[in-house]
Parts: structure tokens; C-alpha cells; sequence
């Protein structure tokens, strides 16, 4: 494993990790909000938008390492049943696509965590843009995965 497949490794289960770490989270805080509501008598009301907010970085992160590990949601064993001489094409265009993809994520997340930067939260008091950050991440990322996964293909390292 070279330094910048290495690198690219690190990256991912630093995404994987803030994914995780979210998840635990926002179990801790569902918990807190049962809790709350049922034994306090008094709902604790940020717990739905942290929720929220959790729910899109967890989402977004665990996506961009599951482009990384590709386990994502694909249907390979059709393309890996066809002839060599379909296969390659095929693998190609689905490369190309996720780079397409990745690419309109990450500008059309970072354009809409612009415009919802200077809106606050409700109840939580910080910016709407950190809703949209995690997609911006998630389309540079995979832009990136994507790409590295190309140069492999056609180094043949893969």
C-alpha cells in the first residue's frame, strides 16, 4: 500500500469513525430524550435537532467511506458475469459516473451550505450551513475515492 492509498485509508475511517462516534450519540441522546419525557416529565426539545444534524453527518460520512471500501450499494456480479470485453466499458462508465456525482455533490453542497450559513438552528443557535457541510465533504470525497479507484483501474492495480 503506497503513501497516498495509505492516506486515502486514513481518511475514510476518520470518516468512519465520526460516523460511528455520531451514532453513539445520538443513541445517548434518544435515550436522554425518553428519559426526559417519560420519567422527568419535561422533553428535552434540542434533542430532535442534534438528531437532525447527526442524521446527515453520519449519512453523508459513512457514504463517502463506503465509496472508499466500495461497499456501497452496487450491482457488480452483472458487470463481473460479462465478458472481458463488456466488462471493462462497463467498469469505466460506472467510474465515470460516481466522479460525475461526486463532483455535482460537492458544489451543489457547497453552494447550499452558503446560502443557509447565516440562518441559525432553531433551539440549538448554530448555522444551517452545518447541514449541508457533511454533503460538500461527501462529493469531494468521493470525487477523490473515485478518482483513485480510475488510475488504479488503469494501472491495473485493482
Amino acid at each position: 500500500m503506497g503513501p497516498v492509498e495509505r492516506a486515502l485509508d486514513l481518511l475514510a475511517k476518520g470518516c468512519v469513525g465520526v460516523a460511528g462516534t455520531g451514532l453513539v450519540v445520538l443513541v445517548a441522546i434518544f435515550g436522554w430524550l425518553v428519559w426526559g419525557r417519560y420519567v422527568m416529565n419535561d422533553t428535552p426539545t434540542w434533542v430532535e435537532q442534534v438528531a437532525l444534524l447527526l442524521v446527515v453527518w453520519i449519512t453523508f460520512l459513512g457514504g463517502a467511506a463506503g465509496v472508499w471500501t466500495q461497499s456501497h450499494l452496487s450491482i457488480e456480479f452483472i458487470r463481473e458475469m460479462l465478458p472481458s470485453v463488456l466488462r471493462v466499458p462497463l467498469h469505466w462508465m460506472a467510474l465515470a459516473g460516481m466522479l460525475v456525482f461526486g463532483i455535482v455533490l460537492f458544489w451543489q453542497g457547497w453552494t447550499l451550505a452558503q446560502s443557509l450559513w447565516p440562518r441559525r438552528v432553531p433551539m440549538l443557535g448554530v448555522t444551517e450551513g452545518l447541514r449541508a457541510v457533511p454533503m460538500a465533504i461527501c462529493g469531494a470525497l468521493t470525487a477523490v475515492f473515485t478518482l483513485y479507484q480510475a488510475v488504479a483501474l488503469a494501472t491495473a492495480k485493482t
